[in-house]
């Protein structure tokens, strides 16, 4: 790994590329370069832009040529490799690497060697989105990852994960964070006290439980020495780990993502095309699609959640963002920005008109994907049972074609605390202040788009955060006197 990629000078002085891939090593990064590869055939027409191949043979006619293609005899525009061996699931004869054939296979697509299905609907525990209830067709609706058939919407304490299935269903936890895989979240421990000395109780996190019973604290800043530098144990230091108290999260990665469509009926536009770089810290979005989210599997309590957000062509005016607390299809917060006033092309169910400007929405669709929830995303203000307009920038500006724009977002679900800074080079170009909404108390993260393409999400990164900032005690006070 290029550990030094970030002091050498940028290979793509107007654009941004966080992964400085430079196929063909001219100095000039891919995103930047219009002949990528180097072969003499420029992209835009070039079948494997990041592959010489001046023959441009492509042997099954889909959009990728033999030399880049990892099925380069079957059609697979979409190249997926789920088990990363360089040949695409289209012609993978066991997609998942687990050593079972596909059609000996419960789940092709998540490795499952042992084939466990404890209700025998055909669909491994491993990938079933109700393990212990048939469902064979494993629908789900909302694109929550929970069945339809096991899905009772029931979520007490609004954190994204219905009481059955919550591990501290009274406490707000998306996170679901279990230190010690008791079945019990961590938000139950509770630091024993002077009184009960020596007690470990239930410690749901080893190091915050035994730092005050049972381990040595030589430093004395309140962590146990043995998780002095590593809290969680996972093998990367508290510094680098983008989450220090959970094994589970370590550094920003969007590869693996979930492709959620707003407006999955008709055909007023396609849908989106993702492609990830920089081992997940750059998303590009190529088609001018119809409103779509790609979301990420991680859930968050308090999350800092950054970005570059860039649009690479002076093509269109429309929409680009990203999202945070997803919990399922219609309840998310979306920071989304149009570039021009525009009223929607399809005027059923309402007529909705976008103005210019930064817009911070929280989305509570009664419906879900469809007509109504993409008119609602389209339309700057709120929609009955669709959408609630949190704040809008009051300069009403849409953001410049080939500009790169630096977003900050800080929320704290567990007070409802957002703010949303957006920066262009190092001057503070929008600010949302403080806003209090508890509609959603944590979920997963991602970007969204409609109807415009070529847009880059560049250096993403995001980090576990339950720190309240201090610019929210005045609304404390107001909340304990029942104001907010």
């Amino acid at each position: 790994m290029d550990n030094n990629k970030h002091c050498k000078q940028d290979n793509c002085l107007l654009t941004p590329n966080s992964g400085q891939e430079d196929a063909d090593n001219d100095g000039v990064g891919d995103q930047c370069d219009d002949d990528a590869d180097g072969d003499g055939i420029k992209n835009v027409e070039d079948n494997c832009r990041l592959f010489p191949n001046k023959d441009q043979q492509n042997s099954d006619t889909d959009s990728f040529g033999d030399a880049c293609d990892n099925c380069p005899n079957v059609p697979n525009n979409d190249q997926k490799d789920t088990d990363g061996n360089g040949e695409g699931d289209a012609c993978d004869n066991d997609v998942d690497g687990d050593g079972i054939p596909n059609g000996l296979d419960n789940c092709p697509k998540v490795p499952n060697p042992l084939q466990t299905d404890r209700d025998e609907d055909g669909v491994g525990d491993a990938c079933d989105s109700c393990p212990e209830m048939s469902n064979p067709t494993q629908t789900d609706a909302d694109s929550d990852l929970v069945g339809d058939v096991c899905d009772t919407n029931e979520d007490s304490d609004g954190d994204g994960h219905q009481d059955t299935k919550d591990n501290c269903p009274q406490l707000p936890n998306s996170s679901q964070l279990d230190s010690d895989n008791d079945g019990l979240g961590d938000e139950y421990y509770v630091p024993p006290g002077p009184d009960n000395y020596g007690k470990p109780g239930d410690p749901d996190q080893e190091c915050k439980a035994q730092q005050v019973v049972l381990l040595p604290n030589g430093s004395g800043n309140g962590v146990g020495d043995v998780c002095e530098d590593d809290f969680d144990n996972d093998a990367v230091v508290d510094p680098l780990d983008v989450c220090p108290e959970s094994a589970e999260v370590t550094l920003t990665d969007f590869r693996a993502y979930q492709t959620v469509v707003l407006d999955p009926e008709g055909d007023a536009q396609i849908d989106p095309n993702w492609v990830v770089l920089n081992q997940g810290m750059e998303i590009v979005q190529t088609m001018n699609s119809d409103p779509g989210l790609a979301v990420g599997y991680t859930a968050f309590n308090g999350v800092d959640f950054e970005g570059t957000f860039h649009v690479n062509t002076v093509t269109d005016d429309d929409y680009a963002g990203f999202l945070f607390s997803y919990q399922d299809s219609g309840r998310f917060y979306v920071v989304m920005w149009k570039q021009t006033e525009q009223t929607y092309w399809q005027a059923t169910p309402f007529r909705a008109v976008a103005q210019p400007g930064l817009q911070l929405k929280a989305v509570t669709s009664v419906s879900g994907p469809g007509e109504h929830l993409r008119n609602a995303l389209w339309h700057t203000g709120h929609t009955p049972d669709q959408v609630r307009l949190l704040w809008t920038d009051p300069r009403n500006v849409g953001w410049r074609d080939k500009t790169s724009y630096r977003w900050q977002l800080l929320h704290r679900p567990q007070v409802g605390y957002i703010r949303v800074k957006l920066y262009e080079g190092p001057q503070l170009v929008a600010d949302s202040g403080v806003i209090i909404d508890t509609s959603m108390r944590g979920g997963r993260l991602g970007v969204f788009c409609f109807s415009q393409e070529n847009i880059i999400w560049s250096n993403l990164q995001y980090r576990c955060n339950d720190t309240v900032p201090e610019d929210f005690e005045p609304f404390r006070r107001q909340l304990l006197q029942g104001r907010v």
